[in-house]
């Protein structure tokens, strides 16, 4: 609605008829000082109440976009948690059946809607290797060591997507990865 063009026209045609009104009984009191005063008294109620409105307009729209954000972020971190949750659990199984690809490429799909462009690219070697390891279906020690590697570099571009945060990725990949192979 504040971009509506009437909107903005109303408002300006508004803001124009009030300063001449308000200006000529400034002037036509002039010969008594109270009355002057009493107009300056509603220029400034009116000019508290523009300035409060637009503050209060302003933190509304701040609240809208923190709540945004949260929502987002908790979408995020429960998604990204429920996918390690379900590769700790067929690793730990050693196996994996065919619902549970199912789930995996439903997973994907979700995971397609909220994720940073980075954690897609970084997804997708991901799946590369989770087929790879998973072709016959069983999941030895070595696949599950190589599909924890690629989960670790997976899990440095999770947290730059969770807390927007670009500084020291390498430094950072390293030591995830450093962390993943004392396993």
């Amino acid at each position: 609605m504040k971009n509506n063009p009437l909107y903005i026209i109303l408002t300006l045609i508004t803001f124009i008829a009030g300063f001449i009104f308000l200006h000529s009984a400034y002037f036509a009191s002039s010969e008594n000082p109270y009355a002057q005063e009493i107009v300056l008294i509603v220029l400034g109620t009116i000019a508290t109440i523009l300035i409060t409105a637009a503050l209060l307009n302003k933190q509304s729209e701040l609240e809208l976009e923190k709540e945004h954000r949260l929502k987002v972020f908790e979408l995020k971190s429960n998604l990204y948690l429920e996918l390690i949750d379900f590769i700790e659990k067929i690793v730990n199984k050693h196996k994996i059946t065919d619902e549970e690809l199912i789930y995996i490429e439903f997973l994907t799909h979700k995971i397609s809607i909220i994720a940073h462009p980075n954690v897609l690219k970084e997804y997708s070697n991901f799946i590369d290797i989770l087929k790879k390891v998973t072709s016959d279906k069983t999941i030895s020690t070595k696949e599950s060591d190589e599909l924890s590697l690629q989960l670790a570099k997976l899990s440095v571009k999770i947290r730059e997507d969770l807390l927007n945060n670009n500084n020291d990725e390498e430094e950072i990949e390293k030591i995830i990865i450093k962390n993943v192979n004392k396993f």
